[in-house]
């Protein structure tokens, strides 16, 4: 019986050795193309001044949407942050999604808000809005109060109903952006205004830097293991993978946490979906989608050079419930769009980019727990496969390490963001370290997404925020 189910796993390891294979030769050819879009992108600010954009006369406005859940402790900050930002004509909507806690009258009471009886049209569904307030100090600022609707998608929604612009910013209240932000993220829409609907920008964790008036002064190396191990998440998936999806054409998550978008092709697909997991990628894979079935030429496009810093948890149990959040939204999303798989009349995200989020991203921890308990079955046997053992270790970890390190390098290289040598190489140690332990938790924890849910697990817990604006100023 042993020699049965050891001929079988035998034939499971070859085709997981296969799987790794392909994964990695597609991850080296993202980094490729990564490279290659950042030394354009390099060459190209050589002839760009962003300040130039203030003096065009036909710079597009932008409406900056922030939902807010209970964010009392950061509010004002991030409000001034946002309020602080470079660009010629903007407004900033804060979307107070029923709070408990006493985020609205801190709002309130900062930026002596006072009630309107503004007009606005309801193109999206969104819970009830009970308030529309505006600032006579801040011109730019409009605060919406609603009924909690039990997720960010329903509160962006009630922000696109009230904001006035072409286009919109949506970004996480607990997040900050550089003051730039704007300008370099509204680019493509004035190089290419008729193909861009939508632009992604890079998300960065903000854990233990220096901050003031809603701006990152100083980037330091987070104090906390898990933090640390998130920056290499996020330069591995930013730099190391999106940015080359973008460049095929195929880039179909654009980060809650910071984007843009053309408000009117958003809201002809229906805004946000308040019941997606994942809203963020739902909304881009269905623009994607009806916009293919418009036969529309577009672009979603990613800019490496834009940066929105957001706090990760540091604790075992919020990153869990993150990282299984994460898989469930990207399960949805693709039973949703199960149609464009493979479908060529969805030109590349339905040859490319949506077969490729199912094969090597939502199936990847199910095939990479499958080799460890391969790996564990031969060991416990006495009956190592001991070629198979270093395949499986040199492409599931030595060459996702390598991926790691080349995703540092390239963050490095592209804005050397942190300034001590020693920061560098703490990175390079997590990049390794991260495989002993760290690696394995986050992909159990994604497969168990699975049985999550396809049992009915929908629900979505904000994370508990640190806080990161005047405790770290005084640091």
């Amino acid at each position: 019986m042993i020699r049965l189910i050891s001929d079988i796993l035998d034939l499971f390891g070859n085709g997981i050795l296969v799987y790794f294979i392909f994964l990695n030769f597609f991850y080296v050819l993202f980094i490729v193309l990564s490279v290659i879009g950042i030394i354009r992108h390099g060459a190209l600010l050589k002839y760009i001044t962003f300040k130039d954009m203030f003096n065009q006369p036909l710079v597009k406005p932008v409406s900056v949407i922030a939902p807010a859940f209970n964010e009392q402790n950061n509010i004002v900050e991030n409000i001034r942050g946002l309020l602080a930002l470079e660009y010629p004509v903007f407004e900033v909507v804060i979307v107070n999604d029923g709070s408990r806690d006493q985020t609205l009258e801190r709002i309130t009471q900062a930026f002596q808000l006072r009630k309107t009886k503004r007009v606005f049209r309801k193109v999206v569904v969104s819970k009830p809005i009970r308030g529309i307030y505006v600032s006579p100090i801040e011109p730019k600022l409009v605060v919406v109060d609603k009924v909690n609707g039990g997720s960010k998608a329903d509160a962006m929604n009630a922000g696109l109903n009230v904001a006035r612009y072409p286009l919109f910013c949506a970004i996480d209240c607990d997040s900050l952006i550089d003051r730039d932000a704007l300008l370099k993220m509204a680019r493509p829409f004035h190089e290419d205004p008729d193909r861009t609907v939508g632009v992604g920008g890079v998300v960065r964790i903000i854990n233990d830097c220096v901050t003031k008036n809603g701006q990152v002064e100083k980037v330091r190396m987070p104090r906390n293991w898990l933090a640390r191990f998130q920056i290499i998440e996020y330069m591995r998936s930013f730099l190391g993978s999106r940015l080359g999806l973008s460049k095929m054409n195929s880039l179909l998550i654009i980060s809650g946490a910071f984007g843009m978008f053309r408000k009117d092709v958003a809201m002809e697909c229906g805004g946000y979906d308040p019941t997606a997991i994942g809203e963020d990628m739902e909304l881009v894979c269905r623009i994607t989608r009806i916009l293919h079935e418009r036969k529309a030429k577009f672009r979603i496009q990613f800019v490496p050079d834009v940066v929105c810093w957001t706090e990760g948890p540091e604790q075992w149990k919020w990153l869990i419930n993150q990282r299984n959040r994460w898989q469930r939204g990207l399960i949805q999303v693709i039973q949703f769009n199960s149609k464009v798989l493979f479908n060529h009349k969805y030109g590349a995200t339905g040859m490319f980019a949506l077969p490729f989020y199912l094969i090597f991203e939502m199936l990847s921890p199910l095939i990479e727990l499958l080799g460890y308990l391969t790996l564990a079955f031969f060991i416990a046997t006495k009956g190592l496969n001991t070629p198979f053992a270093i395949k499986f270790l040199l492409l599931a970890v030595v060459m996702g390490t390598l991926l790691s390190l080349s995703s540092i390098i390239l963050e490095e290289y592209a804005e050397k963001r942190f300034p001590r040598l020693v920061d560098v190489v703490i990175l390079f140690i997590c990049g390794i370290v991260e495989n002993l332990g760290y690696r394995q938790v986050i992909a159990f924890t994604r497969a168990k997404g699975f049985w999550d849910y396809y049992h009915g697990k929908n629900e979505w817990k904000s994370i508990p925020r640190v806080g990161f604006s005047k405790e770290q100023e005084k640091k």
